[in-house]
Protein backbone atom coordinates (compact mmCIF):
# COMPACT_ATOMS: atom_id res chain seq x y z
CA UNK A 1 0.00 0.00 0.00
CA UNK A 2 2.91 2.32 0.68
CA UNK A 3 4.10 1.81 -2.90
CA UNK A 4 0.67 2.83 -4.21
CA UNK A 5 0.69 6.04 -2.17
CA UNK A 6 4.24 6.81 -3.27
CA UNK A 7 3.29 6.24 -6.92
CA UNK A 8 0.27 8.53 -6.67
CA UNK A 9 2.13 11.32 -4.85
CA UNK A 10 5.25 11.32 -7.04
CA UNK A 11 3.16 11.57 -10.20
CA UNK A 12 1.22 14.57 -8.90
CA UNK A 13 4.16 16.81 -7.95
CA UNK A 14 6.97 18.46 -9.91
CA UNK A 15 9.70 17.47 -7.42
CA UNK A 16 9.16 13.76 -6.66
CA UNK A 17 12.42 13.58 -4.69
CA UNK A 18 10.81 15.73 -1.97
CA UNK A 19 8.05 13.18 -1.30
CA UNK A 20 8.43 11.32 1.99
CA UNK A 21 6.05 8.81 3.52
CA UNK A 22 6.10 7.63 7.12
CA UNK A 23 4.12 4.55 8.06
CA UNK A 24 2.64 3.73 11.46
CA UNK A 25 1.04 0.32 11.79
CA UNK A 26 -1.53 -0.66 14.38
CA UNK A 27 -3.43 -3.88 14.88
CA UNK A 28 -6.09 -3.21 12.23
CA UNK A 29 -5.08 0.27 11.11
CA UNK A 30 -2.28 1.71 9.01
CA UNK A 31 -1.55 5.45 9.09
CA UNK A 32 0.55 7.12 6.41
CA UNK A 33 2.03 10.58 6.87
CA UNK A 34 2.65 12.10 3.43
CA UNK A 35 4.99 15.07 3.20
CA UNK A 36 5.72 16.99 -0.01
CA UNK A 37 7.53 20.22 -0.82
CA UNK A 38 5.78 23.21 0.80
CA UNK A 39 4.95 24.88 -2.52
CA UNK A 40 3.36 21.68 -3.90
CA UNK A 41 0.96 20.89 -1.08
CA UNK A 42 -1.88 22.38 -3.12
CA UNK A 43 -1.31 19.90 -5.94
CA UNK A 44 -1.75 16.98 -3.58
CA UNK A 45 -4.79 18.45 -1.81
CA UNK A 46 -6.53 19.87 -4.89
CA UNK A 47 -9.49 22.21 -5.10
CA UNK A 48 -11.74 21.76 -2.09
CA UNK A 49 -9.73 18.63 -1.20
CA UNK A 50 -10.87 16.62 -4.21
CA UNK A 51 -7.46 15.13 -5.00
CA UNK A 52 -6.82 14.29 -1.34
CA UNK A 53 -10.24 12.59 -1.13
CA UNK A 54 -9.48 10.57 -4.26
CA UNK A 55 -6.12 9.46 -2.83
CA UNK A 56 -7.79 8.45 0.44
CA UNK A 57 -10.52 6.55 -1.45
CA UNK A 58 -7.97 4.58 -3.48
CA UNK A 59 -5.98 3.78 -0.35
CA UNK A 60 -9.15 2.64 1.42
CA UNK A 61 -9.94 0.23 -1.39
CA UNK A 62 -6.42 -1.19 -1.30
CA UNK A 63 -6.61 -1.56 2.48
CA UNK A 64 -10.02 -3.23 2.38
CA UNK A 65 -8.60 -5.97 0.19
CA UNK A 66 -6.15 -6.71 3.03
CA UNK A 67 -8.83 -6.41 5.75
CA UNK A 68 -7.26 -3.25 7.19
CA UNK A 69 -8.24 0.37 7.61
CA UNK A 70 -6.02 3.18 6.39
CA UNK A 71 -5.60 6.87 7.20
CA UNK A 72 -3.60 9.29 5.04
CA UNK A 73 -2.38 12.50 6.67
CA UNK A 74 -1.05 15.15 4.28
CA UNK A 75 1.37 17.68 5.71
Amino acid sequence: MKALLEYLATNLVDHPEAVTIKERTGRHTVTYQLTVAPDETGKVIGRSGRVAKAIRDLMSVAAARRHKRVHVDIE
